[in-house]
């Protein structure tokens, strides 16, 4: 069976179009499938080589990093919106880290840095650079005024590693059956938010 034509039919034109329909393309199939995918599949789905893949990103994890990346902004900007108005920081924590779970459940890519499938290979991911560029860009986000609160740019770099921490423990281990959004809720007021009250003593 001869191989269908490329692209669709449709070459890029800019190298700049080519990275966008790739990375395009694995959010889709993320979006399908709701786990990482390869560099084949990619290819498969565009009606081209590896290789041509592969000349814009030299691995699978690269392309998927940017398949997370792609969704951040949209994430970031729905999440604003859900927190906005509240100044607590411990309301403001519980709600973000609530949102942020039943986002990644719904749009799987939006967490594929922290989702079972792909820490359970990369657990060192969970604090990489990147993600905690991405927690620090979340958490600025809040109506908090943070400095009010005893916290500082180093001791919030460890609260955005602390939630990250937890909420990897939820993508791996989600529990059976899994709690609800109120369940969570309570549960993280309890725990999660007794460590993040605990700066204003340490003040």
């Amino acid at each position: 069976m001869a191989r269908r034509r490329g692209w669709g039919g449709s070459p890029p034109g800019t190298d700049e179009e080519a990275t966008r329909r790739i990375v395009d393309t694995a959010v889709d199939l993320i979006a399908q499938t709701g786990a990482a995918i390869s560099i084949a599949e990619v290819a498969e789905s565009l009606g081209v080589i590896r290789q041509t893949v592969y000349r814009y990103f030299p691995s699978a994890d690269a392309l998927m990093k940017a398949a997370a990346i792609a969704s951040v902004a949209g994430f970031l900007d729905r999440l604003t919106g859900h927190v906005a108005g509240i100044v607590d920081p411990v309301d403001a924590t519980v709600e973000a880290v609530v949102f942020t779970l039943a986002e990644v459940r719904r749009t799987p890519h939006l967490g594929l840095l922290l989702s079972s499938s792909y820490a359970n290979v990369h657990p060192e991911n969970m604090t990489s650079d990147e993600a905690q560029a991405f927690g620090m860009t979340m958490i600025r986000r809040f109506d908090v005024e943070w400095e009010n609160y005893g916290y500082d740019d180093a001791s919030l770099g460890e609260l955005v590693e602390y939630l990250l921490r937890t909420m990897q423990s939820f993508f791996v281990s989600p529990g059976n059956p899994p709690r609800s959004d109120d369940e969570m809720r309570g549960y993280l007021r309890r725990w999660v938010g007794a460590a993040v009250a605990a700066q204003v003593v340490a003040r």
